[in-house]
């Protein structure tokens, strides 16, 4: 009916849309239409995101009425940036975005406006490297050494080992603060290099702190580093949101007096009333999983502490050189000898029987098996299968097993209930959703079945995959892939391809985007709107050079040719001291 009132006969129209040819005949699907001697539309359009009510020729006459103010907005980039990049005004940028008068004006303006948006996330980040000392006047652990750890470890250290600690120790030997990433896949041994860095600063007098995101992961690490650091005299202590009251009191009496060298802990090492002596040393384990102010917190326990932070979440370069701009990177990128490399192999529906096989051939031979769910129960809204149901159906087939389930709606004493069953053998087979993606290491677990494997990312089911393997048993990741779709498929097979966290990583970016794959928001960072750091990869670099030149000939922004900078930078970011990553 709209479409019979819109046109008259005998009158002439202009259409325009995408043609194609079905049937032998010149076709032309949702066209837009105007009056031949009205005011049509011609040239390169915008395209908006539309709401009920509004349609493109709406936010069109709108955005031409905007586009018409740009005249008067003024230059942020100092000029000296925008002759290096070769970069058109802004107002034309802003115009040409909207209403481009051909490709090469659209280019034009999109690289500018791509530019300007890396280079004020470079500068920012630039800005807030200090919040955690980097640079400044630190403290000197020259007296300290870890010799006597490292030396009566019951293994060498691989070459990649050697080189991040060296590192670390000129870090900590220097008399400025240090702010390192280390980045390593999992079972590289990052964790051997935190033992190492908190014997060193105890040896010089100061204490450390290590804290993990989970308290099934701090209490494993404080068992380890009891276990490993036994021997050197230092007293260690754990403390969690579980902890008793009374032993609250005590692991916080030992560490005002000084008798507590490392404590290891869960955000509770944060919280009020928790206070060190001589805190000279902070380490977060799988830093990706504290928020901004969760991190600067405990950095705050002490004036320009060392910081070492740590992950097993592969970081493509084009993201770690945004994004880590404020801090030191290393990569651990060889695996300790010995590890096996793990079997990974991909399944459909109508395979999976034959998957539960091998997994089931596993438990019979007496190792551990995991089972990964999407979801914690079973949803007409999302299409996948559950970990709820997934415990029924195996235990209804296999009762001989014992099995058990782990999500993370339970409570965290029922949690740590199930894996010290699974840790010590009296749990088989475990059913959870990615609760354990992190950080668990069971060396008897020989098998990791992923259910629905279209649902997680690629790095998370790399991490998934990191659980088993830790033993020295031939150890199987097996995918069992619910959508048929070639996407799914394909992700699949980089899985079974490789087990480079680092070319995983960078397949994933490039599948899924920056944003959905690292999560900007949970940095306190704002969404980029044009740029993307995998496409744009070239873009970036030329605009973190050029923002490391023009910070390095002033530090905080304060000559007046980059007021204006700094003034856009303060409105975007913030305040760039709580901009910390």
């Amino acid at each position: 009916g709209y479409m019979f009132r819109s046109f008259k006969t005998g009158s002439s129209y202009r259409f325009y849309g995408k043609v194609k040819v079905e049937g032998g005949k010149a076709v032309m699907f949702h066209p837009s239409c105007a009056p031949l001697d009205g005011d049509a539309e011609t040239g390169i359009l915008p395209v908006y995101p539309l709401t009920r009510g509004l349609t493109q020729k709406d936010l069109r006459k709108c955005a031409r009425q905007a586009v018409g103010l740009a005249g008067g907005i003024g230059e942020s980039l100092p000029a000296s940036v925008i002759a290096a990049a070769n970069l058109c005004p802004l107002d034309r940028a802003l115009s040409k975005i909207h209403f481009p008068d051909d490709a090469a004006s659209y280019a034009e303006a999109r690289y500018r406006l791509v530019f300007e948006e890396l280079f004020d996330l470079r500068t920012a980040l630039r800005l807030s490297a200090d919040r955690f000392g980097r640079g400044r006047k630190g403290i000197s652990f020259k007296s300290g050494s870890w010799d006597a750890f490292v030396g009566g470890l019951p293994y060498p250290l691989t070459g990649a080992q050697k080189r991040v600690l060296a590192r670390v120790g000129e870090d900590m030997d220097a008399g400025r603060a240090m702010n390192r990433l280390i980045q390593g896949d999992v079972c590289c041994g990052k964790t051997v290099i935190a033992q190492a860095a908190l014997v060193k600063a105890a040896t010089a007098g100061y204490q450390g702190a290590f804290m993990a995101p989970t308290e099934i992961l701090a209490a494993q690490h404080y068992e380890s580093f009891k276990r490993d650091l036994a021997g050197l005299g230092l007293g260690i202590e754990l403390l969690t949101g579980s902890t008793p009251a009374a032993e609250r009191r005590r692991v916080l009496g030992a560490l005002a007096s000084g008798s507590c060298d490392i404590l290891i802990g869960t955000h509770a090492i944060i919280s009020a009333g928790v206070e060190f002596r001589d805190l000279g040393l902070v380490i977060t384990d799988e830093q990706h999983r504290f928020g901004v102010n969760q991190r600067r917190l405990l950095s705050e326990k002490a004036e320009n502490p060392d910081v070492l932070v740590m992950t097993a979440t592969p970081i493509p370069r084009t993201l770690a050189v945004v994004l880590y701009s404020d801090m030191d990177i290393s990569v651990i990128d060889e695996l300790p000898a010995g590890r096996r490399p793990i079997v990974t192999e991909q399944f459909s529906e109508l395979t999976r029987d034959d998957a539960y096989s091998r997994l089931i051939s596993e438990v019979r031979s007496g190792r551990q098996a995991y089972i990964v769910a999407p979801f914690i129960e079973d949803s007409d809204a999302a299409d996948g299968r559950s970990a709820s149901s997934v415990f029924e159906e195996f235990t209804a087939r296999w009762p001989e097993f014992s099995c058990a389930l782990l999500h993370g709606e339970m409570k965290q004493q029922e949690k740590d209930a199930v894996m010290a069953d699974f840790y010590a053998g009296k749990v088989r087979v475990l059913v959870s959703t990615v609760v354990i993606e992190v950080g668990i290491n069971v060396p008897n677990a020989s098998v990791m079945l992923i259910e629905n494997t279209e649902r997680f990312g690629l790095a998370q089911l790399h991490q998934l995959r990191g659980r088993v393997g830790r033993g020295s048993a031939q150890s199987y990741c097996l995918l069992v892939v619910g959508d048929d779709s070639e996407l799914a498929r394909e992700r699949a097979e980089i899985l079974c391809t490789t087990s480079d966290g680092l070319v995983i990583a960078e397949k994933d970016l490039a599948l899924r985007g920056p944003g959905e794959l690292f999560g900007y928001r949970q940095h306190g960072l704002p969404q980029l709107k044009l740029a993307d750091p995998v496409r744009h990869a070239k873009v970036v670099e030329t605009a973190s050079a050029l923002a490391d030149a023009l910070l390095e000939k002033d530090p905080t922004l304060s000559l007046p040719e980059n007021a204006a900078l700094r003034k856009r930078i303060d409105t975007e970011f913030g305040n760039t001291q709580q901009l910390v990553l």
